[in-house]
């Protein structure tokens, strides 16, 4: 059975020294003018399920300033479970407990799942790559504690091999690097690759639904390995799902040979999973320069929809959306889509500054929280 959040409760969390709410049900609104802190409390809920904030902040920048230390506090229930969810900020360090006992991340992950929407989302398409590994590999996270461990060891890896780089290491000390490298690497890579297998057709999918025409949306996910040039189009019946782990270090190793000058003169690292690059075509057109608005934010929101359907399929469990502010940038038809999946058995959290956005029956159906302006 799915667990759902029944209360939550924040102290010195950034703006609030105290919040409290319970009896939550299927959907909350949190409705306010701007800057009231309405996305704290999303990043609050996604700290508590998701493990991680959308903004990728410091501890010190969530502890309300002249507080030592924030805690949030979340029970969720399934109706036979009841579970506690407890987080620490102070000073450099992040602490989870659950019912009371000590808890590492990768512990609790896919525990309570959520996905997040906020406006920063819309630039997945238009954004830089960076964005949409980083939102693969949050997907990844929640579904799996080693993909987020084997994520962590890499950037680990990859953070000491650009700062030998730098420092114009001998070749012994990149040789050394680089077998570490090809380890996690390879291994990030086929959780990528095959993660990516799962989510492709769902986008395509929900893509479809919401553009209501005969658009053929299509996405590619390419190792950095492949022909070495970001961007370029994939070989033609490329499927990286299938991707072996021997397969991937070997492609590696043969990419990290035969581009160490490069690395060398660049002094920084150019081959491994933090070059992969994520592609989305509308009919064969890159949607990232010939996509309109309309279209680009279709491709989000089928993103969106497909992160939420995979983590159900996967773990067996709806995840709780979370949806800061986005109505307002969405047109009536991508509301209207957005809505739909709402109202089919997800817990929801939005964001809104006008409630004008939905319609009566879905507000009956609401808790509707109104935040006042913060002092």
């Amino acid at each position: 059975m799915t667990l759902s959040i029944q209360s939550i409760a924040f102290r010195d969390f950034r703006s609030y020294d105290q919040l409290r709410l319970g009896s939550l049900g299927p959907l909350t609104v949190f409705v306010g003018p701007n800057a009231v802190g309405k996305t704290n409390i999303v990043e609050g809920i996604q700290l508590l399920t998701a493990l991680a904030s959308f903004r990728h902040p410091t501890i010190e920048q969530m502890v309300r300033h002249g507080a030592a230390a924030a805690r949030l506090s979340a029970h969720v229930s399934d109706g036979s479970r009841e579970l506690d969810v407890d987080l620490r900020l102070e000073g450099h360090t992040k602490r989870y407990s659950l019912n009371g006992k000590a808890k590492k991340t990768a512990d609790l992950k896919g525990l309570v799942p959520s996905v997040t929407f906020t406006p920063d989302d819309l630039d997945l398409v238009k954004g830089s790559m960076s964005v949409r590994r980083k939102a693969l590999d949050a997907l990844g996270s929640q579904l799996s504690a080693n993909y987020y461990l084997i994520l962590k060891d890499y950037e680990k890896v990859l953070h000491y091999k650009n700062r030998l780089l730098k420092e114009e290491a001998s070749e012994v000390m990149i040789d050394s690097i680089d077998e570490m490298l090809v380890t996690v690497g390879a291994q990030l890579s086929c959780y990528r690759a095959s993660l990516f297998a799962r989510l492709e057709p769902q986008i395509a999918r929900r893509y479809g639904e919401i553009a209501g025409s005969a658009e053929k949306l299509r996405a590619t996910y390419r190792p950095s390995w492949d022909d070495g040039r970001a961007g370029a189009a994939p070989e033609p019946g490329a499927d990286w799902g299938e991707l072996t782990r021997d397969a991937a270090r070997a492609a590696l190793e043969e990419a990290l040979v035969g581009r160490r000058a490069e690395e060398r003169a660049r002094r920084r690292a150019v081959v491994g999973p933090h070059g992969d690059t994520i592609s989305f075509s509308i009919d064969g057109m890159d949607a990232t320069l010939y996509g309109s608005q309309g279209q680009q934010r279709s491709v989000v929101l089928a993103c969106k929809l497909a992160e939420a359907a995979v983590i159900e399929e996967v773990l067996d469990q709806k995840p709780v959306l979370l949806l800061d502010d986005v109505m307002s940038e969405l047109d009536e038809a991508r509301r209207s889509a957005l809505v739909s999946y709402i109202s089919d058995d997800v817990q929801t959290f939005i964001t809104t500054a006008n409630l004008a956005y939905f319609d009566e029956r879905m507000l009956s159906a609401a808790q509707v929280v109104s935040l006042p302006i913060a002092e």
